[in-house]
C-alpha cells in the first residue's frame, strides 16, 4: 500500500519540475533574468561562465540535500531529490527559447510559473531544493525570521547580477520575478512559517504519540459538540509549513474522519520544540 501512496506525490513532483523548468528555459533564462535561491546562483554562474545552468542547479543542490537528509524527514528529502533531479533533466529537454522580447512579461510570467511549480512541490510534501531546504532546517532549529533571511539571500544574489553584468534593469526585473514567485507560494500554500493545527479526533492516544515522534509538542483539550453534546478530544500542535504535508498524511492514516483546522501562527512565545 505504501508503494501506491508515494506514486501520487512523485507524479506531482514531476509536474512541479516541468513547470519550474519551463519557467526557467522559456522565460527567465532567455531574458537573462534570475529566479530565487540556488537556481538564481546557478543562473549567475551560467551567464558569466557559459556553463549549463540545469546541471549547475543540480550540483549546487547536492550538498544542501545531503545536509537536509541529516536534519529533515526522509520523505521530504526524497521528494525534494525527485524534484531537483527532474528539474535538471527537464531543463536539458526543454530548449531555451525566447517566448517574448519584453523583459517585464518574461519576469512576470516566469515568476508565476516557477511559483506555481514550487507550490505544488511544497503542498504535497517536497520542495525545489535550495533555500527551501535551508529555511526548513533553520525554522526547525532556531526561531529566526526565515522569510526575511530568504529575502536577504535573494537580494545578495540579484545584486551580484547587477554588479557582474552591469545590468541593473535585469536585476530589478529579477526582483520582480522573485517577489511574484513568493506571492504565489504564499497565496496557495501559507505565508507563515509556523502554523497551528487543531485536531478533533477519537484516536487521541495514537495520534498524540505519532505527533510526538515528529517530534512536535501536543496539548490535549477536552471539547463537547454544541449540537450532539458528544465529548471528544482536541489536539493542538504548532508545526512549520514545511511539515504540513507530513502532518496531513499522518492524520489521514490515523483518523480519516478527524476534523482539522489549520491556522496561521504569527509568533510563538515560550518553548517551541525543535528537531
Amino acid at each position: 500500500m505504501k508503494r501506491f501512496t508515494i506514486i501520487g506525490p512523485v507524479f506531482l513532483m514531476l509536474l512541479s519540475a516541468i513547470a519550474v523548468a519551463a519557467g526557467f528555459q522559456l522565460l527567465l533564462i532567455p531574458a537573462k533574468l534570475l529566479s530565487s535561491g540556488m537556481s538564481g546562483v546557478a543562473m549567475i554562474v551560467g551567464y558569466v561562465l557559459g556553463w549549463n545552468i540545469g546541471w549547475l542547479y543540480f550540483a549546487l543542490n547536492v550538498p544542501i540535500l545531503l545536509w537536509g537528509y541529516r536534519r529533515l524527514g526522509k520523505r521530504f528529502i526524497f521528494l525534494s531529490v525527485v524534484t531537483v533531479i527532474s528539474t535538471s533533466i527537464a531543463m536539458q529537454v526543454i530548449p531555451a527559447t525566447m517566448l517574448t522580447n519584453d523583459r517585464l512579461l518574461a519576469s512576470v510570467f516566469g515568476g508565476v510559473l516557477v511559483g506555481l511549480g514550487s507550490t505544488v512541490s511544497l503542498r504535497y510534501g517536497g520542495s525545489t531544493g535550495g533555500f527551501d531546504i535551508v529555511a526548513s532546517i533553520i525554522s526547525r532549529s532556531r526561531d529566526l525570521p526565515v522569510g526575511i533571511l530568504t529575502v536577504l539571500l535573494n537580494t545578495v544574489v540579484v545584486t551580484a547580477l547587477g554588479l557582474l553584468n552591469n545590468d541593473w534593469n535585469a536585476a530589478l526585473y529579477s526582483m520582480l520575478s522573485i517577489y511574484l514567485t513568493g506571492k504565489i507560494i504564499d497565496a496557495v500554500h501559507t505565508p507563515h512559517h509556523k502554523v497551528t493545527a487543531f485536531i478533533v479526533t477519537n484516536e487521541t492516544q495514537e495520534l498524540a504519540s505519532r505527533l510526538l515522534k515528529l517530534p512536535r509538542g501536543v496539548t490535549i483539550v477536552k471539547t463537547r459538540g454544541a449540537f450532539t453534546s458528544e465529548e471528544r478530544d482536541m489536539l493542538m500542535t504548532v508545526t512549520t509549513r514545511y511539515e504540513l504535508a507530513e502532518l496531513r498524511k499522518l492524520i489521514r492514516e490515523v483518523d480519516a474522519k478527524a476534523f482539522v483546522n489549520v491556522v496561521q501562527t504569527v509568533d510563538v512565545i515560550g518553548e517551541f520544540r525543535k528537531r
